[in-house]
């Protein structure tokens, strides 16, 4: 008898062995996923059913150490996995953003006792969401959600906004600080007491994300499920790279979704301009020029991606990793940052330049690339990654470690 609910679920989920079959896997899905990505942006459509594909694939689990079971694939292997995803479909590319960040934070401050239970989870096909930012508030560390101790539990209180992935989660991770205004982390399972969530994200990109409200009145979590996370910046730790490169990822994706749609409109569709002396907008000079220029920059990024997450890797491989490690890779991954926000942009600006008017029409939905690449971008400003980079260079500045840099 074919299994059903919750236990039918786990059975179908994979479990990738390597590298190897983890970028196989992420093809595969991404041609799935490219088929309704226009129709899920322009409906605002949830893709409910879609990250379920996803999950079940096994990719949300390729992080969860080999020592648990998973594949613990290199961070060159995660980075290309999260850009395929994204040039699919951008807003699901982004849904696996935090879940990937957080399985850092169990690897790095959780007891071994979380690590066994919660690498499970995931590789059953659990996933994590997460309630970090606060909107109104100073700035981005300046947190109103406080976590207090309460006997063998914790409790909760606060809103949260910018909670992508939280709607489809079955642990919604939420960031809290104690007396001491140092923070912890909340693995609240999706249904507890006192937890909701709102779909209530507006936002002009990254449309499907569901990126709103998370607001907790008295949660009460099992002590098992609160984890230090004020360690993995007290600390020298790569889990501030590891989430701007997964950022920088999904941004490279952007970008090579706008320009093959670009190449495609161009080809099948533009018209060449009067003066050009040509019959095919595609053997128009000055768009072929164009389209050099944008191959040459998405080019760039991804050089400068891989280069970032071989650096990752790198420094992973060792015994110990210091202070001076995690500024090269937060210099490393920001470069490759600076340069995926840009292709992106451009790309998503060009299109429309290059395949003309025709391409503005509602019907191709073609400006969903812009939109999406503006609003992931706006994650944390690019004009600061040129100021980390310089300042690390001219003056020996080691970037603050945090989940920005």
């Amino acid at each position: 008898m074919a299994e059903t609910g919750e236990q039918g679920q786990r059975a179908n989920v994979r479990v990738i062995a390597d590298d190897d079959e983890a970028i196989a896997v992420a093809r595969e899905l991404a041609a799935r996923l490219a088929e309704g990505a226009a129709e899920r942006d322009r409906e605002r459509r949830l893709p409910r059913e879609e990250i379920e594909w996803f999950s079940q694939s096994g990719l949300w689990g390729i992080t969860v150490p080999k020592a648990y079971g998973g594949a613990g694939v290199s961070f060159v292997t995660l980075t290309e996995v999260v850009k395929l995803i994204s040039a699919a479909d951008s807003s699901i590319g982004q849904l696996p953003q935090n879940h990937f960040g957080l399985v850092d934070v169990i690897t790095l401050t959780g007891t071994e006792e979380q690590k066994r239970y919660f690498f499970a989870e995931v590789l059953a096909g659990k996933r994590f969401g997460n309630g970090f930012s606060e909107k109104g508030t100073k700035n981005v560390l300046d947190l109103k959600t406080r976590v207090r101790r309460d006997g063998d539990d914790y409790v909760v209180d606060g809103t949260k906004f910018y909670s992508t992935g939280a709607l489809f989660a079955h642990f919604v991770p939420v960031l809290g600080l104690d007396d001491e205004r140092r923070g912890w982390l909340a693995y609240i399972p999706q249904g507890t007491a006192g937890l909701t969530i709102t779909d209530d994200w507006s936002g002009f990109g990254q449309r499907t994300t569901a990126s709103g409200t998370v607001t907790l009145e008295n949660v009460r979590v099992s002590a098992s499920h609160v984890l230090p996370a004020y360690r993995v910046s007290d600390q020298p730790t790569l889990n501030g790279p590891v989430s701007q490169i997964i950022q920088a990822a999904i941004d490279a994706g952007i970008a090579k979704a706008a320009i093959d749609d670009t190449l495609a409109f161009v080809r099948e569709r533009a018209r060449p301009w009067v003066d050009s002396g040509v019959e095919r907008a595609s053997e128009d000079p000055l768009t072929v020029r164009e389209i050099g220029r944008l191959y040459i920059q998405l080019h760039a990024a991804e050089a400068l991606l891989e280069r970032s997450a071989k650096v990752l890797d790198e420094i992973a491989a060792q015994d110990a990793v210091s202070e001076d490690d995690v500024a090269r890779a937060s210099v490393a991954v920001g470069e490759a940052k600076v340069l995926t926000t840009e292709a992106a942009l451009l790309a998503g600006e060009k299109l429309f330049e290059l395949a003309g008017t025709q391409s503005t029409l509602a019907a191709h939905n073609l400006d969903r690339h812009w939109r999406n690449a503006r609003t992931h971008t706006l994650h944390d400003p690019v004009r600061w990654k040129y100021h980390l980079v310089g300042n690390y260079y001219l003056n020996g500045a080691k970037p603050a470690r945090h989940a920005w840099n």
